[in-house]
């Protein structure tokens, strides 16, 4: 976060000058990070939870969670083949399935006045 200090006015400075004193001081006051989470885990530990189970994931962190929610739920999991059920006429061994993009030959067709139905596999 920058800060054009030459758009503020002299009482504007020392507003924020103020500001960020009680910031620093607030800061100082809290205990350091590693010392709050060994407290938490051995209160955990002493109640018989783990981390884990308290706040789900390996950490109990946002970005698992997070990770977690937008996991695929095919990931990991092989989806069948699927038989193709359009046939290109000019050539046999141009097929499609229907799923994803439209083949090129099958769009060029289509472009030229062709209907979609002409070309199904019986």
């Amino acid at each position: 976060m920058a800060f054009d200090l030459n758009a503020f006015s002299p009482r504007e400075l020392e507003s924020l000058i103020a500001q960020a004193k009680q910031r620093k001081t607030a800061l100082k006051k809290r205990k350091p990070i590693a010392s709050v989470r060994k407290k938490v885990t051995d209160l955990a530990a002493s109640e018989g939870y783990s981390i884990a189970e308290l706040f789900g994931g390996s950490a109990g962190t946002a970005k698992t969670a997070t990770a977690r929610k937008t996991a695929s739920p095919t990931k990991g999991r092989k989806l069948g083949k699927v038989p193709p059920k359009y046939r290109n006429p000019a050539n046999k061994a141009e097929t499609w399935t229907g799923r994803g993009k439209q083949p090129l030959w099958l769009a060029a067709q289509i472009k030229k006045g062709k209907k979609l139905e002409e070309f199904l596999i019986k």
